[in-house]
């Protein structure tokens, strides 16, 4: 199971990569459009939904390695079954706030492909497309959210490098 969770944590990160270099070529192709007197329908428009995919896709991935941002100002006070206390509750809170943000997301998705909802640009692109990956991005989340939940109640959570570091400045 460890090994199916890690590798769909990749693959979002993979996805949330292509996306990043796919929003290079739009913008690439923009500028290019303007330079050389043609146009191209929704570059920016795709763009967005790229920037977007980029940004959900990653989630997972950003929370497994530690590097989503955490205020540590009280937990690093807090020792012992109070910390474990906290952390419990923090995973919980963030567990539920994510479902909730997949399910409405992919609620979202859903009803702008019923209702054959499209953008309101020159491109007309069905907005199911560019939200599906804000969706599956959500929904990857909160799996991993509920992993490390699951983890620290097992005991078996490790603290990530980044959390480890204290940062300075120098």
């Amino acid at each position: 199971m460890r090994r199916l969770l890690d590798t769909l944590y990749q693959s979002a990160a993979l996805l949330a990569a292509l996306c990043m270099l796919s929003l290079l070529g739009m913008v690439l192709l923009s500028i290019a459009s303007r330079q050389f007197g043609f146009h191209v329908r929704g570059t920016d428009a795709y763009a967005g939904y790229l920037m977007a995919g980029a940004g959900f896709l990653a989630l997972a991935h950003t929370l497994k390695k530690g590097e989503h941002i955490r205020v540590t100002l009280l937990i690093n006070g807090l020792q012992g079954t109070a910390r474990r206390a906290l952390e419990l509750w923090s995973l919980a809170a963030a567990s539920t706030l994510a479902l909730l943000l997949a399910f409405y997301s992919c609620r979202l998705a859903w009803q702008s492909h019923a209702f054959n909802d499209v953008s309101t640009g020159n491109d007309a692109t069905p907005l199911w497309l560019p939200q599906l990956s804000m969706a599956v991005g959500s929904v990857i989340f909160a799996v991993a959210l509920l992993d490390e939940l699951w983890l620290e109640l097992r005991g078996r959570r490790a603290i990530p490098a980044a959390e480890s570091e204290l940062l300075r400045n120098e």
